[in-house]
């Protein structure tokens, strides 16, 4: 009976918040001041060496800098991250923090996370990146107390932040882009903001997407090669997006954001010798809507709330001969209806504490025979405490999680209950350099995904959650030297187990999910950022990154894949972002290098993922136009025409190149 409990009292909690926004809503705010985006972006380079567990951002300057168009190709910039990639502009794209898999990843839009009960893991490609303002990404608890549970219920989190508007000379701003390349893309994008009086204002953003996808690739069959093209690899996709922001005053602030996605495209599959067929389709279909409120109800309390309304609707069709009637289609839909309450006190000076409160109901439907239509009810609490000060850093929490379902046919899962503290610390320790150490320990887990209880006959109720176990130890300095003028650099050194986890196995005449695993993860990363000015109007930036990852399967000592590395875990990756600013052109030259990987648990040569290197490089320029901003930008991706996989059979583009042209007026 809690999770009636829990809903009644959390939705007195949000009646009694929003009443608060209508309350205030007529006071005067001509005190209101908007921070500029150069104070944003100074202050998230400098939290990034003062964080306790590590941090990484991609701001907009340097997403134009490094000439940046997809938002995959962000992620790949940081370390400790792995994406996998199916290949072309329509693949598949999910990412996976320090080998714990994707499904330990939480992918959060404006601060809301995006989630899929029935997979488990987010496709990052239906994200664009042109009115993305910041990416970032936190490994372990991070340091803001101020956030939704779901922050906390999670072993990283990559963060979406979009632009909001900015008005200088006129109340309106609008932004106009084209982007075309390769394999037919074609990419318009339209953006304008309006300023709705003095405390109002609302942005419209919506994006067209195609390509045929039809790259060609090198099969390569023992010592034969042959050219062969991608099939089935095209793509069509409508994003739009409305948001509304309101300021009111001593009422606090008010955002309500509208998204919705659709999108059509061919799955290529795998391509095994001569076999490269593929007739499988997918559409998807996903619409929220989304109600962010915050109010500073004194220099000693906060409040924050939130309210959304998700839909995803997806439909798989596979044309086969192995089929009745030669075609198979499946549709899933899936709603989530999501509340989350904070409220951060600050008792005295360098001390906080805040409690959270997240509640949401997740259901599925399916044309698969026997669906049970499950309806999973799940409540986050989370009380965390901060102390900071200008040399130390103290954070912990105890996440509160409680789970149950609802199934109408067949069994269902026993209810969850679990608490998972977290703590890091961060100590300056020089009072005049910024050099820091940090350490964080986090207990996590995941639960079983539907598709993990539920999926056709090989699902398992009695599943438990998968658990994982985080410790982190780092240094940062943040300064200058001699001749450049900014200089981050941070090494992290990390221990992670996992314990339950769920791996699909077969028993006497099907495959069963399972808790059988048992993995440990040691590993190391290293980042590196610096500005050198070569003269007044000409600087260079240097961006690296590098992870070294030792993933290891320790769940059977007499099983053949005992110790080995796991799967698409390269041992070795990193990353070199060299960008040269002019006034003239921005030049940016990025390599990327990725190791030996095995695509199954066995490490023999039969599975072997051989490493590869990729080499982009950009030029862009703006110019100013009367009252308008106008922007060039060309890319040519895989420079040296590169032959590689990122998933086993599924070949990447060769060498590309994209064209774009944007104005703002």
């Amino acid at each position: 009976m809690r999770y009636r409990y829990t809903k009644k009292l959390l939705f007195l909690l949000v009646i009694q918040l929003f009443s608060s926004v209508f309350l205030y809503s007529q006071i005067d705010t001509t005190h209101y001041h908007q921070l500029s985006g150069v104070e944003v972006v100074a202050k998230s380079r400098l939290s990034v060496t003062r964080e306790a567990t590590p941090l990484q951002i991609l701001d907009r300057a340097g997403i134009e800098r490094l000439g940046v168009q997809d938002l995959s190709e962000a992620v790949k910039r940081f370390s400790g991250v792995t994406v996998q990639d199916y290949g072309g502009i329509g693949g598949l794209k999910t990412v996976s923090v320090r080998s714990l898999g994707a499904k330990h990843t939480a992918v959060s839009y404006d601060g809301v996370t995006v989630t899929d009960a029935q997979s488990g893991q987010v496709d990052i490609s239906r994200f664009s990146l042109d009115n993305v303002e910041m990416v970032s990404l936190s490994i372990g608890q991070a340091d803001d107390i101020f956030q939704t549970a779901r922050m906390y219920a999670s072993a990283g989190a990559l963060s979406i932040k979009t632009s909001r508007p900015e008005f200088a000379t006129r109340p309106f701003r609008l932004k106009a882009q084209v982007k075309g390349g390769s394999f037919g893309l074609v990419n318009p994008t339209l953006h304008y903001d309006q300023k709705l009086g003095k405390n109002w204002s609302a942005s419209l953003h919506g994006d067209y997407l195609r390509a045929d996808g039809d790259y060609p690739f090198t099969l390569i069959n023992g010592k034969l090669e042959e050219r062969k093209k991608r099939n089935n690899s095209d793509i069509e996709t409508w994003r739009t997006e409305l948001n509304l922001y309101g300021d009111l005053g001593k009422g606090g602030t008010l955002q309500v954001k509208g998204y919705y996605f659709d999108s059509e495209r061919g799955l290529p599959g795998s391509v095994i010798l001569y076999n490269d067929y593929s007739g499988e389709r997918l559409w998807d279909k996903n619409a929220f809507a989304q109600v962010y409120y915050r109010n500073e109800l004194s220099q000693k309390l906060s409040l924050q709330g939130q309210l959304r309304y998700n839909y995803a609707w997806n439909r798989y069709q596979d044309v086969n001969n192995k089929y009745e009637g030669g075609k198979q289609i499946d549709r899933y839909t899936q709603n989530e209806y999501y509340s989350s309450v904070s409220v951060l006190y600050s008792p005295i000076e360098k001390f906080s504490v805040s409690f959270t409160e997240d509640y949401f109901i997740n259901t599925l439907d399916n044309t698969l025979p026997g669906c049970p239509f499950p309806k999973r009810y799940t409540s986050l609490s989370v009380l965390a405490a901060q102390y900071k000060t200008s040399r130390l850093t103290g954070t912990a929490s105890l996440l509160g999680t409680y789970i149950t379902e609802r199934v109408k046919s067949g069994e269902r899962p026993a209810d969850c209950e679990r608490l998972s503290p977290a703590a890091s610390l961060s100590w300056r320790v020089l009072e005049d350099e910024n050099l820091r150490m940090r350490a964080s320990y986090k207990d996590i887990f995941r639960i079983p995904t539907f598709n993990d209880m539920y999926y056709l006959r090989i699902g398992n109720t009695n599943l438990k959650p998968e658990r994982a176990t985080q410790y982190n130890w780092g240094l940062t300095w943040a300064g200058e030297l001699p001749c450049v003028s900014y200089l981050d650099f941070s090494v992290d050194g990390y221990y992670n187990r996992v314990k339950d986890k769920i791996v699909a196995i077969p028993t006497m005449f099907i495959w069963k999910m399972m808790n059988m695993g048992e993995v440990s993860i040691g590993g190391l990363d290293v980042n590196l950022s610096a500005k050198i000015p070569l003269c007044q109007r000409i600087s260079f930036l240097l961006q690296t990154a590098y992870t070294y990852q030792k993933a290891i399967d320790i769940t059977d000592k007499e099983a053949k894949n005992y110790r080995h590395q796991l799967p698409y875990t390269p041992q070795h990756s990193g990353n070199v972002s060299l960008s040269l600013q002019t006034s003239w052109v921005n030049l940016s030259y990025n390599v990327t290098c990725v190791g030996n990987r095995y695509a199954l648990p066995q490490n023999i040569e039969d599975n072997l993922i051989k490493r590869y290197t990729e080499q982009n490089i950009s030029l862009n320029r703006e110019f100013v136009v009367k009252n308008c901003k106008l922007r060039l930008q060309g890319e040519i991706l895989n420079l040296t025409n590169k032959t590689y996989d990122v998933i086993q059979y599924y070949p990447m583009p060769g060498c590309s190149w994209r064209l774009g042209v944007s104005i703002v007026y």
